[in-house]
C-alpha cells in the first residue's frame, strides 16, 4: 500500500502523532511525502520517501503520482486559517485525487476512516 502524507506547517506535529498512532497500519505501508512533513516523519523513527517541499512542487510530484495510480490514498493535514503561496498546487493535488478516484483526507477524522478501511481489506 502506498500512501501519500503531506502537512502544512501548523500541523505538522499533528501528522507525526497520527502516524505514530497508527504504526500497526504503516507497517504494511510505505509512505511518501512532501520534503519538509518528511524529516519531521523521520524524526520521529518512521520510514519515508521524501519529494520535494511543498512550496517548491512537493504537491505536483504527489499529484503526478496519483495521476499515474502510484499511490492508494493521500493524507493532507491542511491549515485552512493560514495562507499558503503554493495553494494553486494544492487546489490541483484535490482535483487529481477527485479525476482518479485516489482517497484524499485533509484532517484526522478522514484519515482514521481511511486507514480502518484499509485494515480492513487484509
Amino acid at each position: 500500500m502506498q500512501i501519500a502524507i503531506i502537512a502544512h506547517d501548523g500541523k505538522k506535529a499533528e501528522m507525526v502523532q497520527f502516524l505514530l498512532d497508527h504504526k500497526s497500519l504503516l507497517k504494511k505501508a510505505n509512505l511518501t511525502s512532501t520534503g519538509t512533513t518528511g524529516q519531521h516523519v523521520e524524526k520521529a523513527g518512521l520510514q519515508v520517501n521524501r519529494l520535494l517541499s511543498g512550496p517548491m512542487g512537493g504537491d505536483a510530484q504527489i499529484a503526478a503520482l496519483a495521476a499515474e495510480k502510484k499511490i492508494d490514498a493521500v493524507v493532507f493535514f491542511r491549515d485552512p486559517l493560514d495562507k499558503h503561496p503554493h495553494e494553486p498546487d494544492v487546489q490541483m493535488l484535490m482535483r487529481i485525487c477527485d479525476v482518479h478516484n485516489i482517497p484524499i483526507a485533509t484532517n484526522p477524522a478522514t484519515a482514521s476512516l481511511i486507514f480502518t478501511a484499509f485494515e480492513g481489506m487484509d
